[in-house]
């Protein structure tokens, strides 16, 4: 049975970048220990692009890429934060990073360990899906 949505909001540490995203109010997010993530103590949610918007600070971000080039690393210049970005394994999706949700609607978390330094090993068919239910990405 889909979990409801709930709608959880975020940003960056100063304040600049702000958004919304619909996920259930306890959250399944993945722990990838890919470069970046590791550094970076990131942790996935990744949702439909319908389930994520922007409030403020687009003219603000700041986008990193490396390796294929896929995936759109997004982070405020101001503070170095960052919130959300188009994932490799998703680009049809966001993955928001469930540290930078505001306190009040998220009642869980379950985090479940991904392989991203062998990403190819871990995403044998090149990318991820969105579960029928609208919950979050398998």
């Amino acid at each position: 049975m889909p979990s409801a949505l709930v709608t959880h909001q975020g940003g960056c540490h100063c304040g600049r970048v702000r958004f919304e995203v619909d996920a259930p109010a306890h959250l399944e997010v993945t722990d990838c220990n890919c470069s970046i993530c590791a550094k970076t103590a990131y942790l996935h949610l990744i949702v439909p692009r319908d389930r994520f918007r922007l409030l403020s600070g687009k003219e603000a971000l700041t986008t990193y890429e490396f390796n294929t080039r896929t995936a759109k690393h997004l982070f405020c210049p101001v503070c170095g934060i960052k919130a959300f970005y188009v994932p490799r394994s998703h680009p049809d999706g966001v993955s928001v990073n469930a540290r930078c949700l505001d306190e009040g609607t998220v009642t869980g978390m379950t985090v479940i360990p991904t392989d991203g330094r062998n990403w190819e090993q871990a995403y044998p068919a090149g990318r991820g899906t969105f579960s029928r239910d609208g919950g979050g990405a398998r």
